[in-house]
């Protein structure tokens, strides 16, 4: 347990109740951060709060995002109301709300969950600064801990993957249950702090918490896990599990998402396929917006793309989109305008496509630079799963060579991977996916 746990700071623990600051990982079950904070309060015999702090806004999320949030923490209210450990939402700058909330309840320690987005690691180490207390960070997202895996930006899946197979049996293993809490509360925070404005009424179209994350598993492995590794890759069929949404809010845990597979009795095949997106690509994702602070924007590719592109700036495009364009999806090509639609109706896109709709921006826009930006303004505007480190990794991929190669030298992509219509219609029926998304 401890690997997966690193401090923020260098104030020393201290007697009082532990607070845990839930971000990431928005779940009771199966949450490595949430057990660290408790044997932390057990052994102090300490009260344990758990806090969540909502900031009016957070890059280009949507309101359908926070009402999603809102929905899974109006659950996570009640199992921990369950195990007499008190739920607080805090609302505001969380150096401001989670310095003033550990002062008010003279807070021994703060333990929070990893997360490589630089906003939130700002958000850490301003918190990290003010508090008084000891603050702890736990990877209770990825199998292996991030800083455990590697101590440096992989160049790919295939320098990462046999590092992370490595450690698995010592990481991979279930995940201990938090308890009712025998040391209760004597104090509740003022009413300076919101209770009751959780909501779980609103109809998003994809239903919110931890039971519902694991009724979709459940479903994928009864119904989809067999045929996985052949039909993946395919738009038209429904072969992925639709857990992302649940990956990228932290209601299931990974951990145990890959437990429950592997112990499952659909085709070795199948599961080994998964569990390489589930894990190695996932974790690579994570590594990426780690060790590189530039994940999102030009200067996070690697030299030879970086050379690649600019040698071809000056190269004339065959179309000019405007990010409205893009939005509305009234560009000339079909195949393009679907997946956008999709985007726009459900709020996810097949994986497959979404490299496509990536490298098509790159093909359509002045500049490597501004395809970064609307492809990300996209994605983390209409994606369930945007602003997350697999979509900075994706896009990056798609437009920038990251953990790829160079490929064949073309115009505008110079020697980064190249995707056209004719590749999609190698893999599966354009048609049929076509006249499924473009009204």
């Amino acid at each position: 347990m401890n690997s997966r746990c690193r401090s923020l700071n260098s104030h020393p623990i201290q007697r009082g109740p532990i607070v845990y600051w839930m971000s990431r990982d928005q779940r009771v079950a199966d949450n490595w951060a949430l057990v660290y904070a408790q044997e932390l309060a057990l052994s102090l015999q300490q009260p344990l709060y758990v806090v969540f702090n909502q900031v009016p806004s957070f890059l280009q999320a949507a309101p359908r995002h926070f009402q999603f949030i809102q929905q899974g923490l109006a659950q996570v209210s009640q199992k921990l109301t369950a195990l007499d450990i008190p739920f607080c939402l805090l609302e505001g700058q969380p150096e401001d709300t989670l310095t003033e909330f550990a002062t008010h309840m003279c807070a021994g320690a703060i333990v929070t969950d990893f997360d490589p987005i630089k906003l939130k690691v700002q958000w850490k180490n301003s918190v990290a600064k003010a508090l008084k207390c000891a603050f702890f960070e736990v990877d209770a997202h990825n199998s292996v801990p991030c800083w455990v895996a590697s101590s440096k930006n992989e160049f790919g899946a295939y320098t990462l993957r046999p590092k992370i197979n490595r450690l698995l049996h010592e990481y991979l293993i279930p995940i201990p249950s938090v308890v009712k809490h025998p040391y209760l509360a004597s104090q509740h925070p003022s009413s300076m702090y919101v209770y009751s404005s959780l909501s779980n009424s609103a109809n998003l179209g994809l239903p919110s918490g931890e039971e519902a994350a694991w009724k979709c598993l459940n479903h994928f492995i009864q119904n989809r896990l067999f045929s996985y590794a052949e039909c993946r890759n395919d738009p038209n069929k429904k072969a992925q599990s639709g857990l992302s949404p649940y990956l990228h809010f932290g209601q299931i845990s990974a951990q145990a998402v890959a437990l429950a597979v592997m112990q499952s009795q659909a085709p070795q095949v199948s599961k080994e396929a998964f569990l390489e997106e589930l894990i190695v690509r996932r974790e690579l994702a994570d590594n990426f917006c780690f060790y590189n602070s530039h994940y999102d924007s030009f200067e996070g590719f690697p030299n030879w793309a970086k050379k690649t592109l600019n040698d071809h700036r000056e190269d004339p495009r065959p179309y000019l989109y405007s990010y409205d364009s893009f939005e509305s999806a009234t560009t000339h090509d079909l195949l393009w305008n679907a997946a956008q639609n999709e985007l726009l109706k459900t709020g996810k896109m097949h994986g497959y496509m979404r490299m496509y709709w990536a490298k098509k921006i790159l093909e359509w826009t002045p500049s490597p630079e501004e395809a970064m930006t609307i492809a990300i303004r996209l994605n983390d505007t209409y994606e369930w799963d945007g602003r997350d480190p697999n979509g900075y990794a994706g896009i990056a991929w798609s437009i920038g060579g990251v953990h790829d190669r160079a490929w064949f030298e073309r115009p505008i992509f110079g020697k980064i991977r190249y995707m056209n219509d004719n590749g999609c219609r190698s893999k599966f029926d354009v048609k049929a996916y076509i006249e499924k998304w473009n009204p």
